[in-house]
């Protein structure tokens, strides 16, 4: 077996294990679309778009990296430098996610005891009135935002131990393994996003449905957390 053969080899054991070890990688598009009512074909869909920016924005950087002669080091500067900024990203999309996901149980005739207690009588009437017209919210700015997120977050393994590697043999052994370790990475994203989609299918929730949007905001809280310090 070559070099380039265990190489191409190795990128797909990589994009199999970061992805997996990865909650951040599946978690939000489960949760979201459960929570937004996204059928399974599109829940997919925006898995794979969200996964080819995601290997793209490393491979782009990657091969300008190369082609501009810069070094390893600032490359995995450059790298870590997105991480922690994506990670911060997700807490913040998670946490006026849960915001949101509160106002919603609200409008939908759910009640925060001590919330409910100080509203003003106004508000009160205001908020029993619009709970009885509340609509299934349609916009399609969350999937933009997962991908924007996606195209920005990096995947760590892929430069230094995939990229930098196959520019010592040639131009076909780069696209090789940066196609492979592609390939591995979505997949992966689509197997485990359409197993928990599945499984959540089997769950009877009942009147929890009117908690769907904070639970969202909740796991794609912890996600960013676990990404930014727990180093997922």
């Amino acid at each position: 077996m070559s070099k380039l053969e265990l190489l191409i080899m190795s990128s797909a054991f990589l994009g199999f294990i970061h992805t997996l070890l990865g909650p951040d990688h599946y978690l939000p598009f489960i949760v979201l679309s459960k929570a937004r009512k996204w059928s399974m074909p599109k829940t997919l869909w925006i898995t794979f778009i969200s996964g080819i920016g995601h290997v793209g924005g490393s491979v782009v950087l990657g091969l300008l990296g190369i082609a501009l002669g810069v070094s390893l080091s600032s490359l995995e500067a450059i790298e870590s430098l997105r991480g922690n900024l994506v990670g911060w990203v997700i807490i913040v999309f998670g946490l006026i996610y849960t915001i949101y996901g509160v106002n919603k149980y609200l409008n939908s005739g759910g009640h925060f005891t001590l919330l409910h207690f100080i509203m003003p009588k106004k508000v009160k009437q205001f908020h029993h009135i619009t709970h009885n017209n509340n609509t299934e919210d349609t916009t399609n700015l969350t999937p933009w935002i997962l991908f924007l997120i996606f195209v920005f977050g990096p995947c760590e393994v892929l430069i230094p131990m995939l990229i930098f590697p196959a520019a010592q043999f040639n131009v076909v052994g780069i696209v090789a393994v940066s196609l492979v370790f592609g390939i591995a990475t979505i997949a992966t994203m689509l197997l485990t996003v359409y197993l928990g989609y599945k499984g959540a299918t089997f769950i009877n929730f009942k009147n929890d449905k009117k908690f769907f949007h904070i639970i969202a905001g909740v796991v794609i809280l912890f996600s960013g957390i676990g990404m930014q310090f727990m180093g997922w």
